[in-house]
């Protein structure tokens, strides 16, 4: 078995076990998308039929790489075994919301889902939670469209529906009362629109599969072997989810680290991965602790920090590589002369021979980037903000408002956006008749135009059931006239927008394997639950959008670099201050603090201020307990501010 060489006897182990339920807990950089491939790959030499397995993971960006390395490992076999390409099958590999949405367009008729429907992205939500906020005469100062989707999506994430909700919680106080009637009023919205939102991906096809014996049957008998991937991250219906399907067969492999675990915010149960024997009392459980990604100075670093949790399963990671660099640590005055530091020192590793895409900056809050980046700006560093969310662009999403309508022109929303998009002298009002319907009442002039927009969309429709979805945007963008105002009559702030549509038919390209309304509904749905970490990919050809990453730590996860900054080392901003006392919220912090870390190969900086400015005002800070963690002789506090004495 020559694709067994290379891995470690945990691999081995966990590679070959190829029935029953397996947890594997896989520390940082110990290569588990390797041995999830590898096994996936080995089931298909050992006989089970691509198209019998499944693969689950939380980002697109993850499931294309486990998709590639899968692919890639298969078509190796092309002049050796035959047998193995005597079908065009293939695993289903996927995000979770991507399986809920395979599952819903499979058998959702049975719970009146139609096959294309529109997915809500988180902007979508937050418009139509704050337009029912509006409704019920509550200002966002009161409570915040964003505070209130928040609550429903974490109700959701543990299967409670709207009704069942406003009927347990509508007299508890003010903030249960808005969250119920704006709930209600909000799932009357995703009716009307024929849309779901990305909790509804999961919260429906579990529904769906509990209450329909024969749908359930049918999806048990579509996967035999089924794998999850950051398991410690699943909420209470992905669990469920993972659960049902593998009810019949047994075989489920999940994958996960509880020391990762740092969604617990977002209604991710760490113990889901820690209780998995008992839910599964025949498991097997293999613990991969060869960490290939980095140094032993950071790998002895990250034990000494995550050892201090209580609630986690015994792990000890370990390297043969060699020590390597100590952590350099870094006290600067306040958070402009922070970020005049990190941007000095990632010029002298340029100037050295490093790349600036091979290193992050990370912080803990978003109101962090402002002076980091306008620090690399200063500089002149090339650097990119992760969370500048492609797919959230005006332009970007007037795009895919045209390729929705085209796959059902019913959808009001989309029609209300495309008829402005670009403007084609259909005002508020007319809109407003056609969606009351109304037709009869607009004049001649008004009828003449809507009637020309209603061509387009008729055309786009015939022209979605043949090509390939990077073929279907740019005649979208063509036929919508947005072509012609961004590129051939705009500025040169319209074109740099324009730009942005063509790398939208870039990433289109990646579904041109399936032409027509399947790939064109599937890449629409993959742009609707793109994440943070989706932006890296999205550039990556386009060597004038390289640089240094900036971003939060959280975006972080999965992730590496050879060097990474960790700004903001300060009490009460790393760990948070906004942390309720509880132990398990100033464990996740440490767990935070630990994914930070273990995203370094070879360097790893720590950095803080003296003082930072806080909602306007200067605070004196002190440095962050964590920092005691780390024992002192794997330190180095950089000279230009001299030592400091961190106390234990």
């Amino acid at each position: 078995m020559e694709y067994l060489k290379g891995l470690n006897d945990a691999q081995k182990r966990a590679v070959l076990a190829t029935d029953g339920p397996i947890s594997v807990l896989a520390g940082a950089g110990s290569g588990k998308t390797r041995v999830l491939t590898t096994r996936i790959y080995h089931l298909i030499r050992e006989g089970i039929p691509a198209d019998k397995i499944l693969a689950v993971t939380f980002t697109n960006k993850a499931a294309r790489e486990m998709r590639t390395r899968v692919q890639t490992m298969l078509g190796m076999d092309l002049t050796t075994d035959y047998r193995l390409h005597t079908t065009t099958a293939s695993p289903f590999i996927a995000t979770f919301h991507g399986l809920g949405r395979e599952l819903l367009e499979s058998y959702g008729k049975a719970i009146g889902i139609q096959k294309f429907f529109s997915i809500y992205d988180r902007d979508d939500s937050e418009k139509a939670v704050g337009a029912a906020l509006k409704a019920l005469d509550i200002e966002t100062k009161e409570l915040s469209p964003r505070a209130v989707l928040g609550r429903i999506s974490r109700q959701k994430g543990e299967g409670m529906r709207a009704q069942e909700f406003y009927e347990k919680h509508a007299r508890e106080g003010f903030g249960n009362r808005i969250t119920a009637e704006a709930w209600l009023r909000y799932e009357k919205t995703l009716k009307e629109e024929k849309a779901l939102d990305f909790d509804d991906l999961i919260a429906l096809p579990v529904r769906m599969l509990e209450e329909h014996n024969d749908i359930r049957e049918l999806a048990q008998n579509r996967w035999s072997h089924i794998h999850i991937d950051e398991y410690q991250d699943t909420n209470s219906l992905q669990e469920r989810l993972a659960g049902i399907l593998a009810e019949k067969h047994k075989n489920l492999f999940v994958v996960g680290d509880g020391d990762q675990a740092i969604y617990g915010w977002r209604g991710a149960r760490m113990e889901n991965i820690l209780n998995f024997e008992k839910r599964y009392p025949q498991a097997q459980t293999v613990i991969l602790e060869r960490n290939y990604r980095a140094t032993k100075n950071l790998v002895d670093a990250a034990n000494a920090v995550i050892e201090k949790n209580k609630n986690r399963r015994e792990k000890y990671s370990t390297t043969e590589k060699d020590a390597g660099e100590s952590i350099v640590v870094h006290i600067a005055l306040n958070a402009e002369d922070e970020a005049r530091w990190i941007a000095n020192r990632i010029k002298q590793q340029m100037s050295e021979g490093q790349k600036p895409e091979e290193m992050a900056i990370l912080f803990r809050t978003n109101f962090q980037s402002r002076a980091l980046e306008e620090g690399m700006l200063r500089a002149g560093v090339p650097h990119k903000v992760l969370g500048t969310r492609f797919f959230a662009r005006k332009e970007v999403k007037d795009a895919l408002a045209w390729m929705r309508l085209a796959l059902d022109p019913s959808r009001e929303a989309d029609k209300i956006r495309a008829a402005s998009s670009p403007p084609r002298g259909i005002g508020k009002v007319t809109l407003g008749k056609l969606v009351a319907g109304e037709r009869a009442q607009l004049r001649a002039g008004e009828l003449a135009k809507v009637e020309a927009f209603e061509r387009v969309v008729q055309e786009l429709s015939r022209s979605a059931l043949s090509l390939k979805p990077s073929e279907f945007v740019k005649l979208a963008v063509e036929k919508s006239g947005m072509k012609k105002a961004l590129f051939d009559e705009g500025s040169e702030e319209d074109r740099e927008r324009f730009e942005n549509i063509e790398e939208l038919a870039s990433v289109a390209a990646r579904h041109d394997e399936m032409p027509g309304k399947d790939g064109i509904a599937l890449f629409i749905a993959e742009a609707a639950l793109a994440s943070d970490q989706d932006e890296l990919d999205i550039h990556q050809g386009d060597t004038s959008r390289r640089g240094v990453t900036l971003m939060t730590v959280h975006a972080a996860k999965g992730l590496e670099f050879n060097t990474v900054f960790v700004s903001g080392m300060e009490e009460g901003l790393f760990p948070h201050a906004n942390m309720n006392e509880k132990d398990r919220d100033e464990e996740e912090e440490r767990r935070l603090f630990y994914v930070a870390m273990t995203r370094a190969k070879d360097r790893l900086c720590l950095t803080l201020a003296r003082i930072r400015k806080i909602y306007g005002a200067d605070s004196v800070t002190i440095p962050s307990s964590f920092l005691a963690d780390i024992d002192g002789s794997l330190i180095h506090y950089d000279e230009t501010e001299g030592e400091i004495i961190i106390e234990a």
